[in-house]
């Protein structure tokens, strides 16, 4: 088995798909209150959705109840304290923009901390098959570019420069490749650690979507654009997981 061409596989798998959502959000994306509100709204939708009806019943499924809720419990606490010390961070300074800038940094660290056992994941696939592997792999790169979409858009808004931005959300899914490295090394996971992994990751997204993406979505938002943007995500969400 080729151990190092499933390595690069779950790269790219981790930096083409927030790469491209990242892109994506820079070249379609204006600055408006509408834009603003819809694109943050669907993100955090889409997050939601995926988080419910993909990262946590999986974690359930591999660990039991236990292991899965503990694991969105470490979640939640860990993105809280983060989010009590990034403020003090001034990555832009005199520039109302800050918080959008820090929204997508809790949510690149989100998506970093995620892509570790979702490569976890491809790479125990590779271990029992190529096209179970192949198809995880897939899977996981759509799923990362409206997670690259979430990540850039409020960076952009915030004033990063574009290149900034993008590299930022590539190291964002480089964890991916050092995930399917010790998947298919291992090639017998345990099954409690990724259940904990998977539902550390559900936890730090739901709480990114609730405390961050969604209540900034319904300050910028012209009438129902957040309501229905969210709705939209979900959707597309549930699509994904059932058909992709």
């Amino acid at each position: 088995m080729d151990i190092f061409r499933i390595t690069l596989i779950g790269l790219f798998a981790g930096v083409v798909g927030t790469g491209l959502g990242s892109l994506i959000s820079i070249i379609l994306f204006r600055p408006t209150s509408i834009m603003i509100s819809s694109v943050l709204g669907f993100a955090g939708g889409i997050m939601i959705s995926i988080v419910c009806f993909d990262l946590i019943p999986e974690a359930l499924e591999i660990g039991g109840i236990f292991y899965g809720i503990t694991g969105m419990l470490i979640g939640v606490a860990v993105m809280a304290l983060l989010d009590q010390l990034l403020p003090h961070a001034h990555f832009i300074e005199d520039n109302d923009y800050n918080k959008y800038v820090r929204t997508g940094i809790l949510l690149g660290i989100g998506i970093a901390m995620h892509n570790l056992p979702e490569g976890l994941a491809i790479g125990a696939g590779y271990a029992h098959s190529s096209r179970l592997g192949f198809g995880l792999a897939l899977i996981i790169a759509l799923h990362n570019m409206p997670e690259g979409i979430a990540m850039s858009a409020p960076m952009y808004i915030g004033g990063v420069s574009p290149i900034k931005v993008i590299f930022t959300s590539l190291m964002a899914g480089a964890p991916m490749g050092l995930g399917a490295y010790i998947g298919v090394k291992l090639g017998i996971i345990s099954e409690p650690i990724l259940a904990l992994s998977l539902g550390f990751a559900g936890g730090a997204m739901l709480y990114i979507s609730f405390d961050e993406l969604i209540p900034e979505s319904h300050k910028m938002s012209n009438g129902h654009s957040a309501t229905f943007s969210c709705v939209i995500g979900v959707i597309v969400g549930i699509l994904m997981s059932l058909y992709i």
